[in-house]
């Protein structure tokens, strides 16, 4: 697998997005509202760095309430979705979503516990 992403919880993803955009010389390269939250994502050569704003109660605003502004995830991308979760499962850890759901993007993704990776929540992506 090779990284997609690094999710991080905000209060403002346009201004954080603005801030990295000039910091790291990169750009927005889509962005929407989804599942309550606003998610921007920046181009990286290597994957994206992804913001999350909550526009509603729920996960990151709960995360933001928990912990403040950080960061939230680590997303790996994966061609078959299925067969990640279940060499997870054969490897013992514990999975946040036992299927694949939709995620940003259009993409199917997957959650895996942080207790189970080393306090690191793991998304897998599939495209």
């Amino acid at each position: 697998m090779e990284l997609d992403h690094i999710g991080v919880a905000t209060d403002d993803a346009s201004a954080l997005a603005g801030l990295y955009a000039d910091l790291l010389g990169t750009s927005v390269v889509h962005e929407e509202v989804f599942d309550g939250m606003h998610v921007v994502f920046l181009e990286m050569d290597s994957g994206y760095f992804e913001l999350l704003e909550p526009q509603e109660e729920g996960t990151i605003a709960r995360y933001l309430e928990r912990n403040g502004p950080g960061m939230h995830h680590v997303a790996f991308v994966t061609d078959d979705l299925d067969a990640a979760l279940d060499h997870a499962r054969d490897l013992g850890v514990e999975l946040v979503d036992e299927e694949p759901r939709p995620g940003a993007w259009g993409h199917s993704v997957a959650f895996l516990h942080p207790k189970s990776t080393g306090g690191v929540l793991v998304e897998f992506v599939e495209h």
